[in-house]
Formats: structure tokens, sequence, C-alpha cells
């Protein structure tokens, strides 16, 4: 997984926890739906300022969404390598 890839997952799920559409959290960050259901098919990758007002308007912090994506990134990496040693 990209580390685009694991930002959109972290971001719809921050959105749907917030019940949000990705029509209502664009409003709230000044982006369009569009660019929001691009980011989170992990198909663009987010500026800082992006970042910044995506976590604004989803009331978290920009650390908060960073670290969640750290944290899925580890997650799937350690899952990868597990597998590669019982399968190697």
């Amino acid at each position: 997984m990209t580390p685009e890839e694991a930002f959109g997952k972290v971001l719809r799920e921050i959105r749907q926890e917030h019940s949000l559409s990705q029509e209502e959290l664009g409003f709230e960050s000044g982006y369009h739906r569009t660019y929001i259901s691009l980011l989170e098919r992990g198909r663009k990758s987010p500026s800082l300022n992006t970042l910044f007002q995506l976590a604004a308007a989803l009331g978290v912090s920009p650390s908060q969404i960073v670290r969640r994506t750290e944290a899925r990134i580890s997650q799937l990496s350690g899952r990868d390598s597990g597998e590669r040693r019982r399968t190697g």
C-alpha cells in the first residue's frame, strides 16, 4: 500500500466517523468533491496546506491524520513482512 492509499483510507475513515459526505467535506474544506474522492482513492497526494485544511474541516489535528496514516502503513508492512517470513 502506498502512502497515498493509506492516507486516503484514513481520510475516508475520519470523514465517515464525522458523518460527512465527500461533498460536505469538500464544502467545509474548500475543495471539490471530486478531489476528495481522488484523495480517498489514493490517486492524489495532498499538499501540506491541503492536509491542514482537511484537518480543520474534520475537527482533528493534522498530526492525528499523519499518525493514523503511519500506523496504517506500519500495520500493513508488518503483516506483509510476516507473510514473507512464513512463505519464504
